[in-house]
């Protein structure tokens, strides 16, 4: 029992610092891309050769990436002041060394950060009246004036001894020919969510190394190669059955063409055999990748076939695209084996189960709680907030498209509150903000942000998790203030007649509130029943007056139609979402 909890928290730990040094580089990848275009087009090898041009390639590579992921690790930790001190220090490592400092940095950042948050902490309060930006502005300074001279001395020796060997043994491992075994270790890494602690934390820093040498680098290709999660997806596609089957094509497109390979982890998960594809499919595109001697010029994120593509060197297209189709293929033939071995076997493939399953066991082993309810808050009403979070390790990738996915839906319903997606460890401490994470990031989140309101939803696609939110938004907006007024006894109900009702319509005036979602709940329920007559949502003044209208409002906007249009039936309802008020309209159309 200890050795399953020191596993699980060990595990826990390795997550949350591969997550934190891909923080430090997620956010400056565009300038790894930019310097990787230039790699690509103005070295000598490049597709257009130009020295003048080329002279910038140096200058981004030793200086400018080293610091910006410095000064974002020193931002991490105490904002501003904090991400001077990191760049400063980090600066120190760059001059004291003769390899690119990307594993300095990603220590001097921190550390920067971590000992100006210090000193705020204990003399701030100390200061006098007057002295704050004097002291302030000394105290950075000299701090990372230090730093920058520890760095010099300390850590930019030791780090080029560290990068030195590890570059040998990498290189070892390529002329070997045993690099595919590193697939053993990066598939299944990348489906327990460390794809981009894998990528931007150890490929991207290793990666730059080998194109400041040789134009290119093969290790940008080992996490980011969409062949073996393709593969897998593919086989669901024609072989698998249920919601699973129905869902692989959108996810296929999803994973290769948009490169969020997260997409593809619950599906690997629902059947631990299909480690076992993507091991192979990896193994096997390495492998591919090396036969050819290809690589790409800078780092492909996302990684998509797109992104790949553009960054991929003069002369390994070849190479490049036959690594990913031979990985696919491989990890297709063994997913299919598995997929029509099981089904042979009577399992029941049920996506929704199967994912929950995987889920439950993978929270378990981090010590944390299974149910969506424990883990997450009550759900606010709107205006309690301001804002929106989606939050996960990177702030990209999946959380972007959860953002993306809820923010068309609020904007479909008129809700004026903004959307967005964040890493984890760029969270602020703000009372009036809802953060939405998975669940195995949840606890993570709560402790970035502990004032904050927190959700769990189980996958960042779930467009049906998003509209029971909502609802209970609506719902929690829509509740009566309380009174010491006596509770007024409900009359009894009248049956009427709605044999003229050809349209039914949730009225709102000018607010759209909770009208669309008690108009989409109250479709969903015809269409169950095979009631055709059509459901909508209208602000009042797109109304007419028709007999053969039925109009469901709160009190308040059914006394306005009323008023407006003699001919127009209404009901009135306190709460529209309440779905035990439209029970005897379903009994009469049904």
């Amino acid at each position: 029992m200890d050795n399953t909890k020191n596993n699980a928290g060990l595990k826990a730990k390795v997550q949350k610092l591969g997550s934190y040094l891909s923080s430090m580089v997620m956010p400056n990848i565009g300038a790894f891309i930019a310097w990787g275009v230039l790699t690509a087009l103005f070295i000598p090898d490049g597709y257009f050769p130009n020295e003048d041009f080329a002279g910038i390639v140096g200058p981004m590579l030793t200086y400018l990436l080293p610091i910006l992921i410095g000064y974002t690790g020193g931002k991490m930790v105490h904002g501003d002041r904090g991400a001077v001190v990191g760049a400063i220090a980090t600066v120190g490592a760059i001059v004291g060394s003769d390899v690119t400092m990307f594993i300095g940095a990603m220590v001097m950042g921190p550390l920067g950060g971590w000992l100006i948050k210090k000193f705020d902490e204990r003399y701030q309060d100390k200061i006098p009246s007057g002295f704050e930006m004097l002291v302030n502005n000394f105290s950075s300074g000299l701090i990372g004036f230090a730093l920058a001279l520890i760095a010099f001395v300390v850590v930019g020796p030791v780090v080029a001894s560290l990068t030195s060997m590890i570059g040998v043994g990498v290189e070892a491992l390529v002329q070997a020919g045993l690099l595919p075994l590193a697939n053993i270790l990066i598939e299944p890494a990348k489906v327990l969510f460390l794809n981009n602690a894998l990528n931007h934390g150890i490929f991207t820093p290793l990666g730059s190394e080998q194109v400041a040498e040789a134009g290119k680098s093969i290790l940008y290709l080992l996490e980011t190669n969409p062949g073996p999660g393709l593969g897998v997806l593919l086989a669901f596609m024609f072989l698998g059955k249920g919601s699973a089957k129905g869902s692989a094509p959108g996810a296929a497109i999803i994973h290769f063409l948009g490169g969020i390979h997260e997409i593809y982890f619950p599906y690997v998960m629902m059947k631990p055999l299909l480690f076992l594809a993507v091991i192979a499919g990896g193994m096997t595109g390495t492998f591919v990748f090396s036969l050819f001697d290809v690589g790409l010029t800078g780092a492909a994120s996302p990684g998509s076939i797109v992104a790949i593509t553009a960054m991929t060197a003069q002369g390994s297209h070849l190479g490049v695209y036959a690594g990913v189709i031979a990985s696919a293929i491989v990890s297709f033939l063994i997913a299919g084996v598995i997929i029509k071995s099981d089904r042979k076997a009577g399992v029941d493939d049920t996506f929704e189960e199967q994912v929950a399953a995987t889920q439950a066991a993978k929270a378990s082993s981090k010590g944390q709680s299974t149910d969506v309810e424990a883990l997450s808050d009550s759900a606010p009403a709107f205006e309690e907030i301001d804002q929106i979070i989606f939050a996960c390790d990177a702030g990209m990738g999946s959380s972007a498209m959860g953002a993306s996915l809820l923010r068309k839906k609020v904007k479909s319903q008129g809700i004026d509150i903004k959307v967005t997606n964040s890493a984890i460890n760029n969270l602020k401490d703000d009372s009036k903000t809802l953060v939405i994470t998975q669940e195995e990031l949840t606890n993570r989140a709560r402790k970035q942000s502990p004032s904050s309101t927190h959700l769990s939803v189980e996958n960042f696609l779930d467009g049906d998790r998003y509209d029971e939110i909502l609802n209970d938004m609506y719902k929690k907006s829509d509740e009566p203030v309380a009174t010491n007024e006596p509770e007024k006894v409900a009359p009894a109900p009248v049956v009427a007649d709605y044999s003229a009702v050809k349209q039914v319509v949730v009225a709102y005036d000018g607010k759209v509130g909770a009208s669309t979602m008690a108009a989409s709940q109250l479709r969903n329920h015809f269409t169950k029943k095979g009631i055709t007559i059509p459901v909508e949502a209208k602000d009042i003044t797109a109304l007419t007056n028709d007999a053969s209208i039925l109009v469901i409002a709160t009190p308040e906007v059914g006394e306005k139609v009323r008023q407006q249009y003699a001919n127009v039936m209404v009901e009135s309802y306190d709460k529209l979402l309440d779905e035990s008020h439209y029970n005897q309209l379903i009994e009469y159309f049904n």
